[in-house]
């Protein structure tokens, strides 16, 4: 059984992965901003958990240093310790140019996503290296590859950073009992995704055809990812859920999907 926190766990694909963690009878906690936001996560978790698998709950904000050195400790009194930490939380506005991104927008995909997973990392490989190892994952998106599109220029380039910031704590960890790995997981429909179609609907009918081949869902992908994850045993480990060669498969399947449907788009 492994011992996990998995941070921006309270919807989307940090909610998803800790409930494929729960069901496979690994103990979670799980993170966000607000005590409402994550009371409610637990109880809907509830039902998932297996065996003598455990879920509890913490309010955090990432981007506070402190607050996340808080997580850890919380997390280790919770399960009697951590060997398992998602690096999840983020923040994604992609609909508008850079130069007309808010302020407000910039500074919270900024603190999000790079500080999060920065502040989050420190704090696991420190507490790993002290309490016998662990391994430590950093859910990446679009453009850490290094691919642009118009519009997710700020979030990419968070996320581009988050590649490199990975494989140098690969590095910096190798020899050690703490492995450091990246998961990618793919266009998912998520909370976050709807926000964003339905802030650009003339985007979303577009590129309708292309969505519907590239595009998952949440409930299909979490599965295979902590399958991933929990099988994973190397330092360095890259999960990737939209790989070359599914991509291909997808636009070479000769049945069409519509998976906007589901949501009414």
């Amino acid at each position: 059984m492994r011992r996990a926190v998995v941070t921006g766990s309270t919807k989307g694909i940090g909610f998803a992965l800790a409930r494929e963690l729960l069901r496979r009878g690994n103990s979670v906690v799980v993170t966000g901003r607000t005590e409402e936001a994550v009371a409610d996560a637990v109880e809907r978790l509830r039902p998932d958990v297996a065996d003598k698998a455990e879920v509890h709950g913490h309010a955090v904000d990432v981007t506070d240093a402190e607050a996340v050195e808080g997580l850890w400790r919380a997390a280790v009194a919770a399960l009697g310790g951590v060997d398992l930490w998602i690096n999840n939380a983020g923040v994604a506005h992609t609909t508008r140019p850079i130069v007309e991104t808010k302020p407000d927008e910039v500074r919270a995909m900024v603190f999000t996503n790079m500080l999060g997973t920065v502040y989050g990392a420190q704090v696991a490989v420190r507490g790993m290296l002290a309490s016998g190892g662990g391994q430590v994952f950093n859910v990446l998106g679009g453009g850490s590859d290094g691919r642009v599109r118009p519009g997710m220029g700020v979030y990419s380039a968070t996320k581009r950073g988050l590649d490199s910031f990975t494989r140098t704590l690969v590095k910096e960890v190798s020899g050690t009992d703490v492995r450091v790995s990246q998961i990618r997981p793919g266009i998912l429909i998520t909370e976050g995704w709807l926000r964003e179609a339905a802030a650009a609907p003339d985007q979303v009918t577009s590129q309708r055809k292309v969505l519907n081949i590239l595009c998952d869902h949440v409930d299909e992908v979490a599965p295979y990812l902590v399958d991933k994850v929990l099988a994973s045993g190397k330092n360095g480990d890259a999960i990737a859920w939209l790989t070359t060669g599914r991509m291909a498969r997808k636009f070479l399947a000769p049945k069409k999907r519509d998976v906007l449907a589901r949501y009414d788009l």
